[in-house]
C-alpha cells in the first residue's frame, strides 16, 4: 500500500467532530494537508494541515498559530483555527486556514518566471515582510510552495509566523536571505545554494540592474551585509526588467500575473473586497500627439482593423451556419467557460434537440493565476462509472495530463455530472474528457465499450 493510499483512508473522518476530511492534498516530511470546510467562517473549501503532536514541542507550537491567528493582512494567509485532535488513536495537532487554489512550487518544474512576473511577485511578498519585520516576527519558511495564491492574489502561508530569534534561531536577515533564493529559484528554476558566492550568481540578462543587486546581496554570508526590507524595496525599484530595444512593430502585451498551480498543502479564500467608490468621468487626454505613448497612436487603427475583421468572419459564419455537420451521435460537446462561439453553439443546440443523454455537466472553473500557468492545451480523461438513475458513483483518471492540479479539477467536475436514467439496472461506462487552455475549459462525453 503506497503513502497516498494510506492518507487517503482517512478521508471522510471529522476532526474533533467539526473538519470532515474531505479529501487528501499532499504531504511532506511532518505533516498532512486536507481540504476541509469552516462553517464559522462561512466557507466551503478551507485546508486543515495535521502534524504529529511531539509532548516537548506542542505548546510552543499551538502558541506560534495562535500568534498568527491574531495577525491581518491582506497578503498573508488566514489562519482560522488550531488545537489537538486524535486520528487512529494517535495524537496530533491541527491547523485550520483559508484554501489557495495554486503554489509557487507546482509551476517552476515547468518554467521559470520572467523578470516581469518576478518582480509582480516581489511587491506584495516585501508588503508581507515588512508588516511582519516591524512586530519583530519572522516568516520562517520562505520557499516556494509557501507563495500562494487565493483568487489571483498572492499570499504567504502563516502557519510559520514566529517571533524572530526564537529557539529556530531564524532572524530578520535569515526571511531576507531566504526570500533572494526563492527569488533566483523562481527566475532560474534551480535553488541557490546557501554556500555559494553571491557574486557567482547566474541571473537573466534581462533582469534590472537594481532587482539583481538586491539578489546578490540578500544571499551574502554575513547577515549584517544584507539589506532589510525597506531597503529592498528600494533597491528592487519600480521596474524589473531591463527594456528591450525597440521593434519594428510594436504589439500589444498581454499583462503578466504569477502564474503558481495548484497548492498542495496550503488554503481557499474570501473574494477581494469590492471598490467603495464610483469611477469618475474619463479623463480627456490634451497631451499632443507627438508625445504619447507609442501604443497609444497605433492602438486606435488596429482596433478600428479588427472591428472590420471581425465583421467579415462574422458573416462569413453565418453563411456557412446552415451547411455544418451534426455532433457525432456517441459524443456530448460541453460549452466552454468562455462565451462559446456559433458554430458550439449550433452544435449543442443540435445535440440538445436529439436528445443528449447528458442532464447536468461540471465544468472547472479557472482562476486567472491558473489560466495564465497554461501553455498550449492540457488534457484530462475522467473514466466514470454512471448507475441506472444516471448518478456517477465512481472515478478513475485515464489521462492525467501534465498538472496534478488540473487532473484534480477535472475529477472534481466528473464526479459532478448527471445522465440520463436507463431501464437497464447495469451500471455504465463513460470517459469524460476535459481540455483546459488560456480561454478556460471544455468538457465532453463519450461512452466507453466494453
Amino acid at each position: 500500500m503506497t503513502e497516498t493510499e494510506i492518507w487517503t483512508k482517512w478521508e471522510s473522518q471529522i476532526v474533533n467532530g467539526i473538519f470532515p476530511l474531505r479529501r487528501f492534498l499532499g504531504r511532506s516530511n511532518h505533516s498532512v494537508v486536507f481540504l476541509t470546510e469552516c462553517r464559522a467562517q462561512n466557507l466551503v473549501n478551507a485546508a486543515i494541515k495535521i502534524i504529529p503532536a511531539d509532548p516537548a514541542r506542542a505548546e510552543s507550537q499551538l502558541s506560534r498559530w495562535q500568534l498568527a491567528a491574531a495577525l491581518s493582512h491582506p497578503h498573508l494567509i488566514r489562519l482560522l483555527e488550531a488545537g489537538r485532535c486524535k486520528l487512529g488513536g494517535h495524537p496530533f495537532l491541527f491547523v485550520v486556514t483559508e484554501y489557495a487554489e495554486q503554489n509557487l512550487a507546482q509551476i517552476l518544474p515547468h518554467r521559470a518566471l520572467t523578470p516581469s512576473e518576478a518582480q509582480e511577485m516581489l511587491t506584495p511578498t516585501l508588503d508581507a515582510l515588512a508588516y511582519l519585520h516591524r512586530q519583530n516576527l519572522v516568516h520562517g519558511q520562505l520557499k516556494a510552495s509557501n507563495f500562494l495564491v487565493v483568487n489571483d492574489q498572492l499570499k504567504l502561508a502563516s502557519d510559520t509566523i514566529r517571533a524572530a530569534g526564537d529557539t529556530t534561531g531564524i532572524d530578520l536577515a535569515g526571511d531576507v536571505r531566504a526570500l533572494g533564493a526563492t527569488i533566483v529559484e523562481a527566475l532560474t528554476q534551480t535553488r541557490p545554494a546557501l554556500n555559494a558566492p553571491a557574486n557567482a550568481l547566474s541571473l537573466p540578462a534581462t533582469l534590472s540592474a537594481g532587482l539583481a543587486d538586491a539578489l546578490r546581496r540578500s544571499l551574502t554570508q554575513e547577515p549584517g551585509n544584507r539589506p532589510s526590507v525597506s531597503e529592498l524595496r528600494k533597491l528592487v525599484g519600480p521596474a524589473g526588467e531591463v527594456p528591450p530595444p525597440p521593434a519594428p512593430a510594436p504589439q500589444v502585451a498581454t499583462p503578466l500575473r504569477m502564474p503558481v498551480p495548484e497548492m498542495s498543502a496550503q488554503p481557499a479564500a474570501v473574494p477581494p473586497p469590492e471598490a467603495t467608490h464610483a469611477p469618475g468621468p474619463p479623463a480627456v487626454d490634451r497631451r499632443p500627439a507627438a508625445t504619447r505613448a507609442p501604443y497609444e497612436r497605433w492602438l486606435v487603427p488596429v482596433v478600428a482593423v479588427g472591428l472590420v475583421l471581425l465583421a467579415v468572419w462574422a458573416g462569413s459564419r453565418m453563411l456557412r451556419s446552415h451547411a455544418e455537420p451534426r455532433p457525432r451521435a456517441n459524443a456530448v460537446p460541453i460549452a466552454s467557460q468562455q462565451t462559446p462561439s456559433p458554430t458550439a453553439a449550433q452544435s449543442a443546440a443540435t445535440t440538445q434537440s436529439q436528445g443528449t443523454p447528458v442532464v447536468h455537466e461540471e465544468i472547472p472553473t479557472l482562476s486567472r493565476g491558473a489560466r495564465d500557468s497554461i501553455h498550449g492545451q492540457i488534457k484530462v480523461a475522467v473514466r466514470v462509472t454512471v448507475d441506472h438513475a444516471g448518478n456517477v458513483v465512481a472515478e478513475n483518471l485515464e489521462t492525467h495530463g501534465s498538472s496534478r492540479y488540473f487532473s484534480r479539477l477535472a475529477s472534481d467536475a466528473a464526479r459532478k455530472w448527471k445522465f440520463a436514467p436507463v431501464d437497464s439496472p447495469s451500471p455504465r461506462e463513460w470517459s469524460v474528457q476535459f481540455e483546459f487552455s488560456r480561454n478556460g475549459a471544455t468538457g465532453l462525453a463519450v461512452p466507453r465499450l466494453r
